[in-house]
């Protein structure tokens, strides 16, 4: 039984290295189902390297469900999503004052929820497309913009340690005592 394995395995060692041998005559980029001439007619439509999908708006859920509709559009159009997330909320204090006076009338506390969806290597075409479906879609109250992807858009993502800031402050303070 032995015998027979290691036969058959010989075999099939000796039919893989003639098909390489005859593969090597050929271009790498050789496939048994596409032509060799696609490789060289491919399209020269300018592509974008990496854009940011930004949305804003007062409503936590219309916000969230547009970003998955985003998501599914964008997905369903052959567009390569990279990353989405979500950047803290700005909380604003509005004041409502009495005419012609400084005492306040009512306060309103609103917050501006953000959400970005990062996609890749967008060509031209395509980008005018999917952002007129987006931008006839767009929900009341939300902002839609588009922009290149930037590191400060990277650093925005994060939320700050405040006390992880503070116990830094204080232990620079004491190096500096120290050295004194």
């Amino acid at each position: 039984m032995f015998r027979y394995i290691h036969h058959r395995s010989a075999l099939l060692c000796q039919k893989v290295t003639r098909m390489c041998r005859l593969n090597q005559n050929f271009p790498k980029y050789y496939s048994i189902y596409e032509p060799d001439y696609l490789e060289t007619g491919k399209s020269k439509i300018p592509v974008y390297d990496t854009l940011n999908i930004q949305i804003k708006g007062y409503d936590y859920p219309v916000l969230e469900n547009y970003q998955r509709f985003v998501y599914k559009i964008a997905t369903s159009m052959g567009v390569e999503v990279e990353d989405g997330w979500a950047t803290p909320p700005q909380n604003l204090k509005i004041l409502r004052y009495k005419p012609q006076s400084t005492i306040t009338d009512s306060e309103y506390k609103l917050s501006i929820y953000e959400r970005n969806i990062q996609i890749v290597d967008v060509p031209n075409t395509l980008l005018s497309v999917l952002l007129e479906v987006l931008k006839t879609s767009l929900p009341e109250g939300v902002t839609l913009r588009v922009h290149e992807h930037l590191p400060e858009h990277e650093e925005i993502r994060y939320v700050p340690d405040n006390e992880l800031i503070e116990l830094k402050n204080l232990l620079e303070s004491l190096s500096i005592q120290k050295k004194k």
